[in-house]
Order: C-alpha cells, then sequence, then structure tokens
C-alpha cells in the first residue's frame, strides 16, 4: 500500500482554508458541509464521495444546528475529514468508491464536529487575548501591529484544522485496506446503511425547520432521499 502524499497534502490545505473562512475570513459559505466536502472530494480525486456525503451531512447539521449564543458543532471539519477519509479510503482499496466506504467515513469521523467545538472554544481564548492587544494596538495609532495580532488570529485554526483533515486522508489510506477484507454481507449492511443515514439526515433537516407541517415535510424528504440514493445504487450496479 503507498500512501499518496500529495492527496494528504491537498487535504491539509483545504481543510486549513475552509477552517480560517468559517471565522474569518470571507465567510462565504464555502465551509458549509456541502462545499467544504464537495471540494474536497473534487480534490483528493473522488467527487462523488465528497458530494453525497456533503449533502448527508448537510441535512444532518441543518437540522441539529445551535441557535443563539451557544457554540455549535464545527460542522466543517468533520465534513473536510469525513470527505477526505472516504476519499482515500476507496484510492488505497484501488475498487473505486462505494457507499460502504461512505458509511465507514461518517461512522468513524463524524464526531470530529463535537472534537471541534471542543478545539473551537480552546482557540476563541487565544482569539480573545489577541483581539485585545489589536485593538490597544489600533487606538494607540499602530494599525500595522493591529492587522499582524489579527493575521496570527487566523493561522491556528489553519494549522490545527488542516493537520485533523491530513490526519484524516492519512487514516483513509490505512483504512482502505481493512474495510475491504471485510465480509461481503457486512459490506452489503454498509453499503444500505448510507440511504439510511441520509433518510434520517433529511428527518432532521425537516423537523428541525419547525414549520407547522414538519412531520409530513421530515417522512418526505426523507422518503425522497432514500428513493434518490437507491435509484443511483440500481444505476451503479448495471
Amino acid at each position: 500500500m503507498s500512501v499518496g502524499w500529495t492527496q494528504v497534502l491537498l487535504a491539509f490545505l483545504w481543510g486549513g482554508l475552509v477552517a480560517v473562512e468559517r471565522k474569518a475570513f470571507l465567510q462565504a459559505m464555502l465551509s458549509r458541509p456541502l462545499a467544504s466536502a464537495t471540494v474536497m472530494g473534487l480534490l483528493l480525486g473522488d467527487l462523488r464521495a465528497g458530494l453525497f456525503i456533503g449533502m448527508l451531512l448537510e441535512l444532518f447539521y441543518l437540522g441539529t444546528a445551535n441557535l443563539g449564543a451557544a457554540l455549535p458543532e464545527n460542522d466543517t471539519v468533520s465534513a473536510t475529514g469525513t470527505a477526505a477519509a472516504a476519499a482515500t479510503m476507496a484510492a488505497a482499496t484501488g475498487a473505486g468508491s462505494t457507499q460502504a466506504l461512505w458509511s465507514v467515513a461518517i461512522l468513524l469521523f463524524l464526531p470530529l464536529g463535537r472534537a471541534g467545538r471542543i478545539a473551537d472554544r480552546m482557540l476563541e481564548g487565544y482569539m480573545a487575548r489577541l483581539a485585545r492587544v489589536a485593538l490597544a494596538s489600533a487606538e494607540a495609532g499602530n494599525l500595522s501591529r493591529a492587522v499582524r495580532q489579527n493575521l496570527w488570529g487566523m493561522w491556528p485554526h489553519f494549522l490545527v484544522y488542516g493537520l485533523v483533515a491530513a490526519l484524516c486522508a492519512l487514516l483513509g489510506f490505512f483504512l482502505g485496506p481493512l474495510v475491504e477484507r471485510l465480509p461481503l454481507d457486512l459490506l452489503r449492511g454498509l453499503a444500505w446503511a448510507f440511504p439510511a443515514m441520509a433518510s434520517v439526515a433529511a428527518a432532521l433537516a425537516a423537523q428541525g425547520s419547525h414549520a407547522k407541517r414538519a412531520p409530513l415535510y421530515a417522512g418526505l424528504g426523507a422518503t425522497v432521499v432514500t428513493l434518490l440514493v437507491i435509484l443511483f445504487t440500481l444505476q451503479e450496479g448495471r
């Protein structure tokens, strides 16, 4: 088994960039799971994995969104890490991207969202200290120092979350051959677990909208997503 270090490097760069975009720069929604996972898959040579994982996680985090001042789970690191791992698992097997691999990646790396929330809380303390220094520098007329402090506040997010995405990509190369050795019945079950998880995510997204007929929309959304994924599976099997 050979590790694609170019893919690991690309995962690091994109994971770091969207982490910065999420907190401090541009904020053009590139850090949303659908966009960040899709681009990650594209960069790592597995657009389908990135797109389908991104859609599932977008629905999941829409339904579990935190409101108000509560610090939400870091959906960006969950999406980039999961998509990176799924892409490199497929590359390691050489058999192409499958729903079984996507399910394994989601089950293993979805908890990155909660871990990212802990990291965000730690990094916010560092950023708050830099913000106070930058404000004092600006009030003293030293604008260049204030700008430097703001820039330094972005680097920890880039490094931390870039390294997380790179580590997920690296782990994918080792996990791929292990998943390939699983019993065929278990692989089939994992493949069908993906549309099941997608339907649950769609239901959560509809339920989280708090619309008057949210349960109805949840059921319809879950049904539509499940049918689309099943149709995709049948077409791939031909």
